[in-house]
């Protein structure tokens, strides 16, 4: 063999060699970094996994949450309800007092008043007990309308009510 072939020959062995070493090289850095992202995709999974579990906590905390503030608002509400009704009662019951003409609404007369000079007498009906000044009997038309007035009123006071204790348990979540 001529010398240019014997350099040709070491040349071409020297790059085979060179290039098997090469391929050596990629094939141990391939499987050190494939090791390497597949520990990165096991961790990240772990990190998705814990992210998923939190949320589904955070999401299962707040349906707890609320649905007891919905049983509170229900009870609440009932309640609410409740007086409303308690109060619609004693109202039917006082008017039809008055209808009846078992009772009687009466004012205090201010007895310092010249304008009222009539006398009334401060003495009790057969019914009752009166203590006090002189007082004058309401008609019962206008007793009727004050009735249905302060009716108005405590249905009013009932909603406002309802109204602040709605306000406070929705504040408080």
């Amino acid at each position: 063999m001529s010398p240019v072939q014997k350099l040709i020959a070491v040349l071409v062995m020297m790059v085979v060699l060179i290039a098997g070493s090469a391929a050596c090289a990629w094939k141990v850095q391939d499987w050190r970094y494939g090791k390497q992202l597949a520990e990165q995709a096991g961790l990240h999974q772990d990190d998705l996994t814990a992210i998923s579990n939190a949320a589904a906590a955070q999401v299962l905390s707040d349906q707890d949450k609320r649905l007891e503030l919905e049983q509170r608002l229900s009870a609440s509400d009932q309640s609410h309800h409740q007086d409303l009704t308690n109060a619609q009662k004693d109202q039917a019951r006082l008017r039809d007092r008055l209808a009846t003409s078992d009772l009687r609404l009466s004012v205090l007369l201010d007895a310092a008043d010249p304008a009222g000079g009539c006398s009334v007498p401060a003495s009790a009906a057969a019914g009752g007990v009166v203590h006090g000044g002189a007082r004058a009997r309401l008609d019962p038309a206008h007793a009727q309308r004050i009735v249905a007035i302060t009716d108005s009123g405590d249905q009013a006071l009932i909603a406002l009510a309802a109204c602040q204790a709605y306000v406070r348990e929705v504040s408080r979540r």
